[in-house]
């Protein structure tokens, strides 16, 4: 048998690894989530109004440094008893001099008088303002007819279950992925949400271009906000009290989505989280301060609603808009990771893992 001298086999081995070589070097490499988001144009940012935005002051840290805490109000049809609530709150700087009285390790951080409706009261509580509303359990939910128009329908899409099958032609969105609480949930005016189909509506049908396929939807009757990490929401004893904003909590621990459609959420910590995050727990029930351990609560100096602070001292802030198809990409880096350091992409994601892009403009 003849054979080739090695060189010859050396080139011609050489020559069978470079188109697979090639195609490697031509593939583009993946984009993590964070350089799908940093790369997404101007017009794909939602600015956030002043009016729905609280600036929170707490107390200087031991080292003297300044903590400030932002959140952003839910905005409408979303819990706006409560939101109105709060801002009067706010306006008649109720909040300013109240304290963070319980926090909870793996679950909420809790603030508000320390003498009203608090375990370890030992003094009289601060009078309530005039004006407030008191909102009924129903009010939970917001009617999915006045958020339909601003619900991600596209994000039935994001699961990559099987390589090279073709992608819910037969799904009923909005939809992401199934979990014990909710069917179905996406996202409406930046905020993660889910759906309640107690009541199922008449059927949708509508031409899906990027699906290149008609398709039939089921239309949920009302939209609930979700219990994810930074969420706040409203305290409240038990039903049928609903909260009035004097006490409020934000999520420091895994999502608590037991208690979606059970408590009012009435927005979302944007910056300053860590301030909230790392406090002291304490050893009372449910993570309540006890008197031995006044001295752990963190004053609150002040609340103010952003558009009452001069122009100049307005925070600016801005979330990806959730029908984008820049947050379309990002949804879907985050559900089945490429980047380098991912050897399996998880096929999916919670949607409290799928956090909204929220980025400070400077004037």
């Amino acid at each position: 048998m003849k054979t080739l001298p090695l060189a010859t086999t050396a080139a011609f081995a050489l020559a069978l690894a470079l188109p697979l070589a090639a195609q490697e070097a031509a593939k583009p490499a993946a984009l993590a989530p964070s350089e799908i988001v940093a790369a997404a144009p101007a017009s794909d940012w939602v600015a956030i109004p002043a009016e729905e935005l609280l600036v929170m002051t707490l107390a200087p840290d031991a080292e003297g440094k300044p903590r400030v805490v932002v959140i952003q109000l839910m905005p409408a049809p979303f819990s706006q008893g409560w939101v109105h609530n709060i801002r009067l709150f706010a306006r008649a700087k109720w909040y300013d001099g109240i304290s963070v009285n319980r926090v909870q390790d793996n679950y909420v951080t809790q603030w508000g008088d320390p003498n009203y409706d608090n375990p370890e009261a030992t003094g009289t509580p601060k009078p309530l303002p005039e004006g407030l509303k008191v909102m009924g359990e129903v009010e939970y939910l917001a009617p999915f007819a006045s958020t339909m128009f601003s619900v991600s329908w596209n994000y039935g899409r994001w699961p990559v279950r099987t390589p090279g099958m073709p992608m819910a032609v037969a799904a009923t969105p909005p939809t992401l992925f199934t979990d014990p609480y909710s069917e179905r949930r996406s996202f409406a005016f930046g905020f993660p949400v889910g759906f309640s189909e107690k009541e199922i509506k008449e059927p949708d049908t509508r031409f899906d271009p990027k699906l290149n396929h008609t398709i039939r939807y089921n239309v949920p009757d009302r939209v609930y906000p979700t219990h994810c990490y930074g969420m706040v929401g409203v305290g409240r004893n038990l039903s049928p009290d609903t909260g009035s904003g004097a006490e409020l909590y934000t999520v420091i621990g895994h999502a608590p989505r037991h208690l979606d459609r059970n408590i009012a959420l009435v927005g979302r910590v944007i910056e300053g989280m860590q301030h909230l995050s790392s406090l002291p727990r304490g050893s009372g029930e449910l993570g309540f301060y006890t008197a031995a351990e006044a001295a752990k609560r963190t004053p609150i100096l002040t609340v103010r609603v952003a558009s009452d602070l001069p122009a100049a001292e307005q925070p600016r802030f801005e979330y990806l808009s959730t029908e984008s198809d820049t947050f379309a990409r990002y949804a879907e880096a985050i559900a089945n990771r490429r980047d380098p350091f991912f050897i399996v992409p998880a096929g999916g994601a919670d949607i409290c893992n799928i956090r909204v892009p929220v980025r400070r403009v400077t004037p």
